[in-house]
């Protein structure tokens, strides 16, 4: 059982084709065809079946996916660690919903890495539904965002930071300071930042309590991008409380006054249980707790991610 034939496994169970898996990976469909073979025979099961309703794993085909996910991401583990040490340097691998990477985590991680000089922080913004997945195949060390209701036992979760997102308008909206309905919220123009993408999370629970249609939502690439279109008063923007407190002091934005226009969350560290933990996720998932990180989020939004010294490297999904 090679690498190359577990890989090639994995992305036919993932794409659902031999011929996507094969495009994705460069090669030919005969040679996943022929890796897919070889585990076949190795391992005395047919892995999977095709049917109209594209392919059936058997009950052995199922647990070669999960074990297949978990080999490539220990070989790619052990690879990082490797040259980790011949460089003397470690590197923390970070997923982040959208929300916190924009508003909690430049204080949170500009903080954090003052405390180790021999660390780097790759910080990946993605989905939520993506973590259990990461974490799993380990290309993630941490993954953090909304607290998620169900996730695979081998992961462990803890809530750290609650924070309220509010509705907001710029003060030139025409029902600025004005109590709005149901009705007129949901046929309003909602600004949104790529929160609302995502599938799960508060932001999106808002929208839909709100029953605001598809035409009626922009999604930006960015929260900030969002609120900036709605200091023009184009539209309702979502925000973290904390994040806009200067601009709703200085007047720049107004809260809206209306049913469903600010819910609570609460971020929650997720990682492997047990001895699967990477030291330094184990690290930032104590350190996260404490009176300095809730400051250094609650103050640092916004903040140069350049400035970050070891290097922080962002990577932003689409």
């Amino acid at each position: 059982m090679t690498p190359a034939q577990l890989r090639a496994f994995s992305t036919v169970v993932r794409l659902g084709t031999v011929k996507d898996a094969a495009r994705e990976l460069g090669v030919s469909e005969a040679a996943v065809s022929a890796h897919v073979a070889q585990l076949r025979k190795e391992l005395g099961d047919k892995l999977f079946t095709r049917s109209k309703a594209g392919l059936a794993f058997t009950p052995g085909g199922l647990r070669l996916a999960t074990r297949a996910n978990e080999m490539l991401g220990l070989q790619d583990q052990t690879v990082r660690e490797v040259s980790e040490a011949g460089r003397g340097r470690r590197v923390l691998r970070l997923a982040v919903s959208s929300l916190f990477g924009e508003y909690a985590a430049p204080g949170l991680i500009g903080l954090f890495s003052t405390r180790a000089d021999d660390l780097d922080v790759e910080m990946s913004v993605r989905p939520p539904g993506h973590f259990e997945a990461m974490l799993l195949g380990r290309s993630a060390d941490m993954a953090i965002g909304p607290t998620m209701k169900s996730l695979d036992e081998a992961i462990s979760h803890k809530p750290f930071l609650k924070y309220q997102v509010v509705a907001v308008v710029g003060p030139t909206h025409p029902l600025a300071r004005q109590r709005m309905s149901a009705a007129q919220l949901s046929r309003q123009i909602w600004l949104l930042g790529p929160e609302a993408a995502g599938g799960r999370g508060v932001v999106t629970a808002m929208v839909e309590a709100n029953r605001v249609p598809e035409a009626n939502q922009r999604v930006f690439q960015s929260h900030a991008a969002a609120l900036e279109e709605t200091r023009r008063g184009i539209g309702i923007g979502l925000a973290v409380e904390f994040s806009v407190a200067q601009d709703l002091a200085a007047g720049r934005l107004v809260r809206v006054d209306g049913p469903g226009t600010q819910s609570g969350g609460t971020w929650s560290a997720m990682t492997l249980t047990g001895t699967d933990r990477v030291s330094a996720a184990a690290e930032l998932g104590r350190f996260v707790t404490t009176p300095r990180a809730t400051q250094a989020m609650l103050n640092g939004s916004g903040a140069d991610i350049a400035r970050f010294q070891p290097s922080v490297h962002i990577t932003l999904w689409r």
